[in-house]
């Protein structure tokens, strides 16, 4: 695959998230709309501007950018900007993450956090951590991405499902973004998965219905299932966001996917134009496909 090919579908994931992740968000936290929700709007649990993107795109920008800046993961990096973005809105972070930013905060080596939030809340099952690591697949080559996507999952979150879901995801995402068909991505991250609890729902999401809640598999298939049964992208967010409940992160998770699949150009212009901030993540999914591809 050539350069520019490889650039509007890496770019795209990025716009994608963070597209799904400000549509969402005014339904976070509510039941399915009686409506159908069809074009960005303002509001919800946590009142946000029309376009305005939650604790989602930060933490995916956090990972692209430090990314694009190490050329590699780079543990220390990545935590330094989750901790800086989480200061901008910590209103906005889930129990998990804001446990851990707090304990690294007040001097918590970055590789025990995770472990030491697991042990104080009892659980660190949500999605957070699947969330923002798609830029692992736009940034790494399929081989790669397993490896990387759970040692970036187990900063924050120390359950293993969380890591497992992000791997599935971001493999997807990787072999997507180089070219692979949406079929033969989702055959691929089968094949490869190494967790059987992931690989029960995930590997036969069909018979599931989609349920979006802040579980980090239950929220992966919801993303999956609206995803491989849309047939474009717009299809694929309206379905992700109108299942109300955690609709900020299912969008933003579908919406990534989405892009990888079908580029910037499949992308509606009211959606661009809605987003905020749109120069800045536009410019940071550049820097990402670049370091990408180098």
């Amino acid at each position: 695959m050539n350069f520019i090919s490889y650039y509007v579908r890496a770019c795209a994931t990025l716009i994608g998230l963070a597209i799904g992740d400000a549509f969402g968000a005014p339904l976070e936290g509510s039941p399915a709309p009686l409506k159908r929700v069809t074009d960005m709007l303002p509001g919800g649990r946590h009142p946000r501007g029309k376009g305005e993107v939650t604790d989602d795109t930060l933490q995916a920008l956090a990972v692209a950018a430090s990314l694009a800046a190490c050329r590699r993961f780079d543990p220390d990096d990545m935590m330094a900007r989750f901790v800086a973005a989480y200061l901008t809105r910590p209103q906005w972070f889930g129990p998990t993450s804001s446990t851990v930013f707090s304990l690294v905060r007040n001097g918590v080596p970055a590789r025990e956090a995770a472990g030491v939030a697991h042990g104080l809340l009892g659980a660190s099952r949500s999605n957070g951590s699947v969330m923002r690591g798609f830029p692992i697949g736009v940034f790494y080559a399929p081989r790669s991405v397993p490896e990387i996507s759970i040692a970036c999952s187990r900063l924050t979150h120390h359950d293993m499902v969380a890591a497992h879901c992000s791997v599935w995801l971001n493999l997807m995402t990787s072999l997507m973004c180089r070219g692979s068909p949406r079929e033969e991505a989702y055959r691929v991250a089968c094949d490869r998965c190494r967790n059987e609890e992931v690989f029960t729902m995930l590997g036969n999401y069909k018979k599931y219905p989609p349920e979006p809640s802040l579980d980090a598999l239950l929220c992966s298939h919801a993303a999956l299932f609206c995803f491989m049964n849309a047939i474009t992208f717009e299809d694929a967010l309206i379905s992700a966001v109108n299942l109300g409940g955690d609709a900020d992160t299912v969008g933003a998770c579908c919406g990534a996917l989405a892009g990888a699949n079908w580029g910037m150009d499949a992308i509606p212009e009211r959606w661009i134009r809605d987003l905020e901030d749109y120069p800045r993540i536009s410019s940071v999914a550049y820097e990402l496909a670049v370091a990408g591809k180098e």
